[in-house]
């Protein structure tokens, strides 16, 4: 766990001061991405406003600790001798709580709220963390109050979970804001795990489910031949391009690679996707999982699918699963899938695909079949995205897709393109003319509106381009 202190902490500790938290004091900061549970303890109400903002700034689960004795008005009034006066005089304390976490084991960050009482976390507070074995996971306490700092509040309950990484909290008055937390949490460098399957339109990528970054538009290299496609790869990586989609039936796969190679990009940052084909790469899909990594010769896959249904291919993907384990592979996937086909398929393999890859373009939309596919976590991926081959023209020509793209000022092709992504599809157009390939990556200085959108849509004409 790191503990510098970070810019961002800095950035933040105007903000903290103002609202009257030490929030740079937290600055270790939590892993990335972990997952996390906001569990809070309310009286009043105030601590609650806090929890449900943290939880909702960063997608968290939420856990309210319930007593099992509800607390009245008499029992939280100070100096009365009642039952709060009487637990916070006692440290052996343990009011019993209602319910439970169902499953902690999942969480690595828990928050954990609470309002002050007699300058101490209610004994409640201590249940809860007496209830759970904590080790290992990353807590950041919070507490409210209207004048009293966190103060010993919080050192005072790491003895109940020793082995969990504490982070300094911080105390929040009533009436803090949600874009108060928002910052407070930004400095304490706690944050939410990306969204599967969510496009992110300003890094141009997707989180797949199996935990790797993809971008969301890149090269189709299908019927390229091999001095075609290396430079088609190359144009497409120096215009920023860092997607690209070959196969085994293409035969440019060590073209891709030596494009690759030849670039100077590292490679972590381009991602690579190919296929095995039914028939002999099906029966011996070890063989050909091998056959893909030397021909393009650069390490890794980021990903592989099955290039469509056939014989074995229940056989080829487990092999497939076999050099994820290895790490020969990153992701796995699947090609000319529908949802009659998943049906049968994904009840006998183990690991979930983590995009299927399907016709799609304004005259074969696939509209009931990408909304299951994204049901399922999966993201969906449109090749032939201009029309495919014989239907280009014709479909960057149309009247409707014309009009939208004067009104924006960009190409049918860019419309075509734009309009996938904001159905949530991955587009691979394939070109080999530097121009094009860089056009089609200049998707996002423009957004269709509902009305194109619907427009589009209206296009469909269920008219499939090619037999898979």
């Amino acid at each position: 766990m790191k503990h510098i202190l970070s810019a961002l902490c800095v950035m933040a500790l105007v903000l903290c001061l103002i609202v009257g938290v030490g929030c740079p004091a937290c600055a270790s900061e939590a892993e990335p991405d972990s997952v996390i549970l906001v569990a809070y303890f309310s009286a009043t109400g105030t601590t609650k406003a806090i929890a449900d903002y943290a939880a909702d700034i960063l997608g968290a689960d939420i856990y309210e600790i319930v007593p099992a004795e509800p607390y009245t008005d008499a029992d939280l009034a100070y100096y009365t001798g009642g039952r709060a006066d009487q637990e916070q005089n006692d440290p052996s304390a343990r009011p019993a709580i209602s319910g439970g976490v169902e499953d902690m084991g999942q969480y690595d960050t828990v928050l954990l709220g609470y309002p002050i009482w007699h300058g101490q976390a209610p004994r409640i507070i201590s249940t809860f963390l007496e209830s759970y074995d904590l080790s290992g996971k990353t807590i950041l306490p919070f507490c409210t109050s209207h004048s009293s700092g966190i103060g010993s509040s919080d050192d005072d309950l790491h003895f109940l979970a020793p082995e969990a990484d504490w982070l300094d909290g911080s105390r929040f008055p009533a009436g803090t804001t949600r874009d108060e937390i928002a910052a407070w949490l930004d400095a304490c460098g706690i944050k939410a795990a990306p969204q599967t399957g969510v496009f992110d339109f300003e890094r141009k990528t997707v989180m797949l489910n199996s935990g790797y970054e993809m971008p969301i538009m890149g090269l189709g290299t299908y019927s390229l031949s091999d001095e075609e496609c290396y430079n088609s790869v190359t144009a497409l990586l120096q215009a920023g391009g860092r997607l690209i989609d070959t196969a085994y039936m293409y035969g440019n796969e060590a073209a891709v690679g030596r494009a690759i190679r030849d670039s100077g990009i590292p490679r972590e940052e381009i991602f690579v996707i190919t296929k095995i084909y039914p028939g002999s790469q099906y029966a011996n899909p070890e063989q050909a999982i091998q056959e893909a990594l030397d021909k393009l010769d650069i390490g890794y896959i980021d990903m592989m699918l099955l290039h469509h249904p056939g014989s074995n291919d229940v056989k080829a993907y487990k092999a497939m699963e076999q050099a994820v384990a290895e790490g020969k592979i990153h992701s796995l996937g699947l090609s000319n899938w529908y949802v009659k086909e998943l049906e049968e398929f994904l009840p006998q393999v183990n690991i979930t695909p983590a995009l299927v890859q399907n016709e799609i373009h304004p005259y074969y939309q696939e509209n009931d079949v990408i909304p299951y596919i994204q049901s399922l976590g999966i993201v969906v991926q449109g090749w032939y995205p201009l029309g495919g081959r014989g239907h280009t023209a014709e479909l960057l020509g149309d009247e409707t897709i014309c009009s939208i793209a004067a009104d924006h000022g960009v190409s049918s092709a860019q419309v075509i393109l734009r309009w996938n992504l904001q159905k949530g599809v991955v587009v691979i157009p394939g070109s080999s003319d530097p121009d094009h390939i860089r056009e089609n990556l200049d998707l996002y200085g423009f957004e269709l509106t509902e009305d194109e959108m619907a427009r589009l849509n209206a296009l469909d004409r269920n008219e499939k381009h090619d037999w898979y």
